[in-house]
């Protein structure tokens, strides 16, 4: 079955530019387009996309109040892929911490808009790790976020799960972790999924930046 993607931005030549890419792909298609986040809600009921390709920054409601809208709305929501102009970005950061799954510049290059994608459906691994361990090192409290250390204090991590969240952190895949451990993939993945219930987090980019945010991981 192909990726079925959602495309919301104020622009109309930034979502034909994504859908132009994205349809060029046999296993991604565009099922919707919308140009505000506030038709967000309606239009994923609609047409059940896999990931939302969504602007950062729009004039009724912005990509960080409509990722809030979506996971706290739909049950089983889509990924979230935040799409926006500037890399270094506090929107950014805050889209991600409000449950964004990765995000894509708007001058990214073919190959790397259907990379993220891709990445983004699968959710095995982290997209960008570089830039989003950049942003949490700017925006993320410098690990001295006590409702973070909160989580992490509560959720009694056995030493290999927090081995493995650091290699999450680090972006390493089920399969890289599994090589890296020499384990098979399959108990990477059973620690990933206990990691990822014992910090309550939706996704392995909400436990990485739970890692950062806590300072069980250093971003810098």
């Amino acid at each position: 079955m192909p990726v079925r993607v959602l495309l919301v931005d104020d622009e109309p030549l930034v979502r034909a530019g994504l859908r132009a890419v994205l349809e060029a792909q046999p296993d991604i298609e565009v099922a919707g387009e919308a140009a505000d986040g506030a038709a967000v809600i309606p239009l994923v009921r609609q047409v059940r996309p896999d990931v939302v390709a969504m602007d950062v920054r729009m004039p009724l409601l912005d990509g960080i109040e409509a990722t809030r809208a979506l996971l706290r709305t739909v049950p089983e929501p889509p990924k979230i892929l935040v799409v926006t102009t500037f890399e270094n970005d506090e929107y950014v950061y805050e889209a991600l911490r409000a449950g964004a799954d990765g995000f894509l510049l708007k001058r990214a290059r073919p190959a790397e808009i259907v990379h993220a994608v891709r990445l983004i459906a699968e959710g095995e691994s982290l997209l960008f790790p570089s830039s989003v361990r950049r942003l949490a090192a700017e925006y993320g409290d410098g690990g001295g976020n006590r409702a973070a250390r909160a989580v992490l204090d509560r959720a009694r991590l056995t030493e290999r799960e927090g081995e493995v969240l650091r290699l999450m952190a680090r972006g390493l895949s089920n399969a890289e972790i599994a090589a890296r451990l020499v384990v098979g993939t399959e108990t990477v993945k059973s620690h990933v999924s206990a990691v990822l219930a014992k910090l309550g987090a939706r996704d392995r980019t909400q436990a990485v930046i739970t890692a950062y945010e806590s300072g069980f991981v250093a971003p810098g």
